[in-house]
């Protein structure tokens, strides 16, 4: 992936794969095709196709040093466009059972998802896994549909009866605007206790991430739940308008950086300013080294000076910054052996994967692919590590 030689082929392939509707690009029935998929990305980004191998996965991730992981289902389900709607009389718009059972699919599917991490972990839900009745009403900002709505009651009771945690994955702006009010909503009814259950995700890459993380604090503040928010670039530049997205780079890490800031130092929006900032708490999910430092400086630097900040995460996607992945862990240990469990003031380190069959996964590989493509100076850096920590292991 360092490689631009490489790269684009590789990455025409995938999308190939991805989007091909034919048996023979169809990895779970490609013998051969899967062994390969396999060997060059699957097992590099994902945690595997079964309860086995996810817990396998898992328990390594673990014993390495970090402190929880993240784990998201990547079955996305399409449905077919002849059964998707059914129109009566009236000219109003009815859902076929098939729609309906696929809630249910994407409800059981997650609460299996779910029971594969621990206390302290995250489940990552993406809510148009629930198919045509979930992404209807989301495009068209309406409320969550009721059989929606009962799903994920069900899977936030589940994951704080199991001391884990959830974090709504972000959607493309033609989703986004509706999955926000929805994230809303799910957070105002299960955000009750200090800690926050659920958490959103903001994408710094947007020119509106300002404005939405402003809304967020705003509302939690007046409304008296706590806020949880996943804080991360974004996933989805080469499927945007790009006229949503900060013009520059160095926008972006404006942008994102600001929005940290805010958080950790807890500071209310400008037309919010006699309202008192909420209970909340930051997931800081970059690949970022620059923005990790700052953010971990600003937390350590309010904490030692006895001044209130938010509760502080940091992950990394498996199988991407793993350098500075491991830093993370390794200052979180450090800073255990110099005092107290209690006192320590360096954010926890988590992992976060998908699992599923490979044809399951593809889109969520193409998207990790797509990432790498935009950050061939960074993979580069990647390669530069792993050749010095290889000759450190044979050299010592």
């Amino acid at each position: 992936m360092s490689s631009k030689l490489f790269l684009k082929p590789a990455l025409a392939i995938l999308n190939v794969v991805t989007n091909s509707k034919s048996a023979l690009f169809n990895p779970d029935r490609n013998f051969v095709l899967n062994k390969l998929l396999r060997w060059t990305v699957y097992d590099h980004f994902c945690a595997g196709t079964n309860r086995e191998e996810v817990s396998k996965t898992v328990a390594e991730i673990k014993k390495i040093g970090y402190q929880g992981v993240i784990l998201g289902y990547s079955k996305e389900i399409v449905l077919d466009p002849n059964e998707k709607l059914a129109h009566d009389d009236t000219g109003s718009t009815t859902y076929s059972n098939k729609c309906y059972e696929m809630v249910e699919e994407w409800k059981k599917g997650t609460l299996e998802t779910l029971s594969m991490v621990g206390p302290g972990d995250f489940l990552a839900v993406k809510l148009t896994g629930a198919g045509p009745i979930a992404v209807d009403s989301m495009a068209d900002r309406n409320p969550i549909p009721e059989s929606v709505a009962n799903a994920v009651d069900e899977i936030c009771q589940a994951a704080k009866d199991q001391g884990s945690r959830l974090w709504l994955d972000a959607e493309q702006q033609v989703l986004q605007h509706g999955l926000d009010d929805w994230a809303i909503e799910i957070m105002r009814r299960h955000n009750r206790s200090n800690a926050p259950l659920v958490y959103n995700t903001i994408q710094g890459y947007l020119k509106g991430s300002k404005a939405n993380a402003d809304r967020h604090i705003t509302l939690a503040a007046q409304e008296g739940w706590s806020l949880g928010i996943k804080l991360v670039r974004g996933a989805y530049i080469e499927h945007e308008t790009r006229s949503l997205i900060h013009d520059t780079k160095e926008e972006t890490d404006r942008s994102y950086d600001q929005i940290a800031n805010m958080m950790l130092c807890r500071t209310m929006p400008d037309d919010a300013k006699d309202l008192k900032f909420p209970n909340a708490a930051l997931f800081l999910a970059t690949h970022n080294a620059a923005s990790a430092a700052k953010a971990i400086a600003t937390h350590q630097a309010r904490l030692l000076s006895h001044q209130p900040t938010v509760l502080l995460e940091c992950g990394q996607i498996q199988g991407m910054a793993d350098e500075l992945s491991c830093e993370l862990v390794q200052n979180y240990e450090r800073a255990l052996s110099d005092s107290s469990a209690a006192n320590v003031s360096v954010p926890k380190a988590f992992k976060c994967m998908a699992w599923g069959s490979v044809a399951e996964c593809m889109q969520y590989l193409h998207r990790r692919a797509i990432e790498n493509k935009g950050a061939v100076e960074r993979t580069q850096h990647m390669v530069t590590a792993l050749r010095q920590e290889l000759r450190r292991r044979v050299f010592g």
